[in-house]
């Protein structure tokens, strides 16, 4: 095949896949936002939970897309299924940004934005394996880590470019217009629309996987993938391993090392909202590249290694990283340190009524490079006096360079692990299962490892930090025991040998 045929497959697939996985992230990063806009206003906690419990059902999903889109790939083809799963994806998250808030409708609000919530973790579930394997069809044996390992950057570019599509559409305008009801917060969900729409022009023009089209001229494809894929023991003992020998290890480390990390930076560090991103947003772009060196890499040395490598260290450095990010922000123990201090009150009139909102900011500022923000708000009555109210305490923290270069390093370092877990594991997979049924058989363990044990980790991490309050870093056991787990597994199972034939 020539070089610029491979390399227009790899592009064709990489954007569709990427645009998925920015319409899929979205929502989360914008939960606070739209728990107020689809769900009562009563309750905002309640409201906030059931926009998170809404995001997970997208994870919960998944394996069921895997199993709907994974049965037809493998019977009509890997081109018109993902390319259907590409107008689901866009289509859902366009109309989520047309759906009105609960004020305007509602119930119907949030059972709105379930339903396609839904879509999307469907969608979802039938992209990335129709992806992988197109791709990997198409690969020479001995570059198809290099080759899949490109649609491997997808996921974390797709997190970048929401993360930076997010941030810039938020600095545009005050907050008060990003937040209001058709507000700019809508603005990412719209965009995605047109992304899709170049996405589907561009894959039009791609031919079927050669090796698909090959078996299709034969007869000989699948029948019945799902009873070919689950009922044969040998295919089903693949299908275990691959999920417990290496992608539910992938899975936890994927996500602590960016949603995890992010959240952790937010609510355990008070990092202050713009530095928190563009940290995640430094360390994903440094990052990134290194997806396709540990695909190459598999390519020289095989898969197996780069993978349960990424799984050890995240296993044994997690606590130290995270302890170090808590250290930095640290500001207890640097009260001898403060400088000075800042007090400012201002206060906001509500219209249409006798109550002023007032805002009282206390800056601190450390000679060790830390500046503390707190925000407390309480309500005053102009005519009925002041009435005492719990403030409503916000704390941020400004770094100064040098702690915010140390910060973006040792994030850096945590993706690091996925890149080495995640760069290979589309080569793995494709090599443990035969064309016919590759596309079924894959995509469930991997759904399975990453939308249930990874997308569990910012769930259970939070649980594990609620009960048990005294460690700040107890919620880093479970993807710490999950990868611990899966690291005995694949060491003792898995075969290090790369299968230079995938058409069997």
């Amino acid at each position: 095949m020539k070089p610029t045929s491979i390399r227009s497959v790899i592009l064709a697939s990489s954007v569709g896949t990427m645009i998925e996985w920015y319409d899929f992230y979205i929502f989360g990063m914008l939960s606070t936002t739209i728990s107020t806009q689809f769900f009562p206003k009563n309750n905002p906690t309640a409201a906030l939970l059931s926009t998170l419990a809404t995001f997970a059902a997208g994870f919960i999903v998944r394996p069921f897309g895997a199993l709907v889109f994974g049965r037809l790939g493998d019977l009509i083809g890997r081109k018109y299924t993902f390319l259907l799963t590409l107008i689901l994806m866009g289509g859902s998250t366009f109309l989520i940004g047309l759906v009105p808030s609960h004020d305007s409708i509602g119930i119907w609000a949030p059972i709105l934005v379930l339903l396609l919530r839904l879509i999307q973790g469907l969608a979802l579930g039938g992209e990335y394996g129709g992806a992988a394997t197109y791709v990997a069809e198409y690969s020479p044996a001995a570059k198809r880590g290099f080759y899949t390992s490109w649609i491997q950057t997808t996921a974390t570019i797709g997190l970048f470019v929401a993360l930076g599509v997010i941030m810039l559409v938020k600095q545009s305008m005050p907050d008060a217009d990003f937040n209001a009801e058709w507000g700019g917060w809508r603005y990412p969900f719209w965009l995605s629309i047109l992304l899709v729409i170049i996405s589907i022009y561009i894959r039009l023009k791609m031919k079927e996987s050669p090796l698909f089209s090959k078996l299709k001229s034969e007869g000989k494809t699948s029948v019945n993938p799902l009873k070919e894929s689950f009922s044969h023991k040998g295919n089903f003992k693949m299908v275990l391993l691959a999920l417990f020998g290496a992608v539910m290890g992938q899975g936890v480390v994927w996500y602590t090392g960016q949603f995890y990390a992010q959240n952790f930076l937010e609510t355990k560090c008070h990092i202050d909202f713009e530095q928190n991103r563009t940290i995640m947003l430094w360390a994903i772009a440094f990052a990134t590249p290194f997806f396709v060196f540990f695909g190459w890499l598999s390519d020289k040395i095989g898969r197996k290694w780069i993978m349960m490598t990424g799984m050890a260290l995240a296993i044994f450095t997690y606590r130290p990283f995270f302890n170090q990010l808590l250290s930095i922000s640290d500001t207890a123990s640097k009260k001898e340190f403060i400088l000075r201090k800042e007090v400012n009150t201002k206060l906001t009139p509500i219209p249409n009524s006798e109550n002023s909102l007032r805002t009282v900011t206390s800056t601190r500022h450390f000679d060790e490079g830390v500046k503390l923000l707190e925000v407390k708000t309480d309500t005053l009555y102009a005519e009925k006096g002041k009435v005492t109210l719990k403030p409503d305490i916000k704390t941020s923290k400004l770094l100064n360079d040098e702690n915010y270069r140390w910060m973006i390093i040792i994030v850096f370092v945590m993706i690091l692990y996925v890149t080495m877990v995640y760069g290979p594991i589309a080569a793995f997979l494709v090599e443990l299962f035969p064309t016919k049924i590759r596309y079924t058989s894959m995509s469930l363990p991997y759904h399975i490892g990453n939308g249930v044990f990874g997308g569990l980790v910012p769930f259970i991490g939070l649980l594990l930090s609620t009960t048990f309050t005294k460690d700040p870093l107890v919620g880093l056991w479970y993807p710490i025991g999950v990868a611990a787990l899966c690291f005995i597994i694949g060491t003792v199972y898995l075969s290090n040998k790369i299968d230079k034939n995938v058409a069997d």
